[in-house]
């Protein structure tokens, strides 16, 4: 069954990690399409910056201070924000967080830790939300997976383990959805090197040279190419067509592209383009 067609404006959208980066360009962008926003985040003082700034564009903006990784505060949001704006056509899964280190390095714990909040918390509020969701005649649920949920880097386990997750997920539930008739639609978005902080916020493995990790995070942000205004165009633009998957950036089009046509050897491929840029840089 066809998903029928909707207009972000004057609709309501929960929008997660939404203090800065790609959050906070993607509120910006939503509020300029007329959607009201229930803007979530750690970060009182980013969050508020945000909704100030969504605010001026005309629209409703409330704030709700809470880690997604709280099941209780996760549970308790849905009635929060239908409190304040009587209704939810959006969930835009944003939250998320990096951990440096390979495998070995990387203690139990941390793993667990960025498993809970990039998947985990993705999997608690479309729990939470999609009943809310599914009494509209038409919503959409926005998942934020990664390049990295298509192609694995090594050093990155937890982190392509969790949006391969979000994913596989979003894949499975979108067909779960598309089969029962629901209004609910999915967006699937694989951002690739966008100029956010998420690199230099990663939470690090105990023991790493500092010198080492000094030089990889030059090399890691030297990537990040693309600003987040113009990752939140994009991704606002596959909102409003409903579309089931959208590629953020030339880089994650043309690695999801080797990761196609390479599907077991891809990586030597991608690993090589990324030392020439590096290189240039």
């Amino acid at each position: 069954m066809a998903l029928k067609p909707w207009t972000l404006r004057g609709g309501v959208a929960v929008l997660t990690g939404a203090a800065s980066g790609i959050g906070a360009a993607l509120a910006a962008n939503l509020a300029r399409r007329g959607m009201h926003l229930a803007l979530v985040d750690l970060n009182p003082a980013g969050l508020e910056a945000t909704a100030a700034q969504a605010r001026a564009a005309g629209v409703t903006a409330s704030t709700h201070v809470l880690d997604v990784a709280d099941h209780a505060a996760v549970a308790a949001l849905p009635a929060a924000a239908l409190a304040r704006h009587g209704r939810v056509t959006a969930l835009v899964n944003n939250a998320g967080v990096a951990l440096g280190g390979m495998f070995e390095q990387v203690a139990a714990e941390d793993f667990d830790w960025l498993m809970d909040i990039n998947f985990g918390a993705t999997v608690r509020l479309t729990r939470a939300f999609l009943p809310v969701l599914a009494r509209e005649d038409a919503a959409q649920l926005v998942n934020v997976s990664s390049i990295f949920g298509i192609i694995a880097p090594p050093g990155q386990t937890a982190y392509a383990a969790s949006k391969f997750a979000v994913r596989g997920f979003s894949e499975s539930l979108r067909h779960e959805l598309e089969m029962s008739g629901s209004p609910v639609g999915i967006t699937l978005v694989h951002p690739g090197g966008v100029r956010t902080a998420i690199s230099e916020n990663a939470r690090l493995a105990k023991g790493l040279d500092s010198a080492e990790v000094a030089r990889e995070r030059a090399n890691w942000r030297s990537l990040l190419a693309l600003d987040p205004a113009s990752a939140a165009e994009v991704i606002a633009v596959a909102m409003a067509r409903r579309a089931p998957r959208v590629l953020v950036g030339s880089d994650a089009k043309g690695a999801a592209i080797v990761q196609r046509l390479f599907p077991v050897t891809y990586w030597k491929h991608v690993a090589r383009d990324i030392a020439r840029r590096i290189k240039r840089k």
